[in-house]
């Protein structure tokens, strides 16, 4: 995870993840319109999962 990917997911979380498919964006985008806190983590946590690695 690059230091750019960190502060896109702490600034907008949704463009943070645009990488990791339709339905990652997708749960960040509905979390981050439930409040900021939920979307940041939720990106974080898609971020750091090795799972999501391209």
């Amino acid at each position: 995870m690059s230091f750019w990917r960190v502060l896109l997911s702490i600034i907008c979380p949704p463009l943070a993840v645009i990488g990791k498919g339709c339905g990652s964006v997708l749960i960040v985008f509905l979390l981050w319109l439930c409040g900021w806190v939920p979307g940041v983590i939720a990106a974080l946590v898609i971020l750091n999962n090795p799972k999501y690695t391209n």
